[in-house]
């Protein structure tokens, strides 16, 4: 990966945050996406950071394609399509609650080669380019995941476990009763703390391209595994299971798909 390509992320993670943080701080209005009586919130920060996004890739790559929650997708000329979710975490940032990202992944030919989660109201950014590593302030230090490799020693988050089906409910009760300790609430920034070494297994499911693409990268440039609930990479039906390392997230596989 080219360091023109990391550095373009980094502009984009910044012209997003130029919309969202300032937003986030004084709050902003709020629309329901859902229909039927759902909650699925997106605000003026979703919006905007998306613009300023697409505007910064159409301007300098405008052969490139884009794909966001917002706006959709435009298809590109070339091999490249940028994968943007400008407030994941949208529930978070409407309560005021800092754990909100921006993911930026970039695509090669459908391959997710580039990602970069910003996580702005608390001034890190997580990056993972080839390697993987944690920018704070004018520093970068090396993400690395931690070294456990058994569930029952692990601590374990998703992001709401009232999103599962029956199914998927009783699959994470099994790792949550068989792990150490869960975490809540966290969105893709949990992710970003596994990248770090703080949180050792994530278990997700109903995600969207948009929501995973920035992932992969950042989990495996540290040293993690992320895969799908079948032990392969079909992220299609938007089940995600990201690991400290393989033989952790092979524990986790056999743990969702037990009868």
């Amino acid at each position: 990966m080219t360091d023109r390509f990391l550095d373009f992320a980094l502009r984009l993670a910044a012209a997003a945050r130029t919309e969202t943080l300032p937003r986030w701080r004084t709050g902003c209005a709020v629309a329901n996406k859902a229909q039927g009586g759902d909650w699925d919130p997106v605000t003026d920060a979703d919006r905007e950071g998306e613009r300023a996004i697409r505007r910064l890739i159409e301007s300098e790559y405008p052969d490139h394609g884009v794909a966001g929650e917002e706006y959709g997708e435009r298809f590109g000329s070339g091999r490249y399509c940028w994968s943007i979710d400008p407030v994941d975490g949208t529930r978070a940032f409407v309560c005021g609650v800092p754990s909100w990202t921006t993911l930026i992944a970039l695509l090669d030919e459908g391959r997710p080669v580039l990602g970069v989660v910003d996580a702005p109201a608390l001034g890190e950014i997580y990056v993972g380019a080839g390697e993987g590593f944690l920018v704070l302030g004018d520093g970068r230090s090396r993400l690395r995941t931690s070294d456990c490799a058994a569930l029952g020693e692990a601590c374990v988050s998703t992001t709401d476990p009232f999103l599962f089906d029956d199914r998927e409910a009783a699959a994470w009760d099994r790792i949550r009763r068989a792990s150490r300790t869960a975490r809540y609430g966290l969105d893709a920034y949990g992710y970003a703390r596994l990248a770090a070494g703080s949180l050792d297994l994530v278990v997700e499911s109903g995600l969207k391209p948009h929501d995973y693409n920035a992932l992969v990268p950042v989990v495996r440039a540290a040293g993690g595994t992320i895969g799908d609930w079948e032990g392969g990479e079909d992220f299609s039906r938007g089940r995600v299971i990201a690991a400290a390392g393989r033989a952790l997230y092979e524990e986790a596989v056999e743990a969702v798909s037990a009868a």
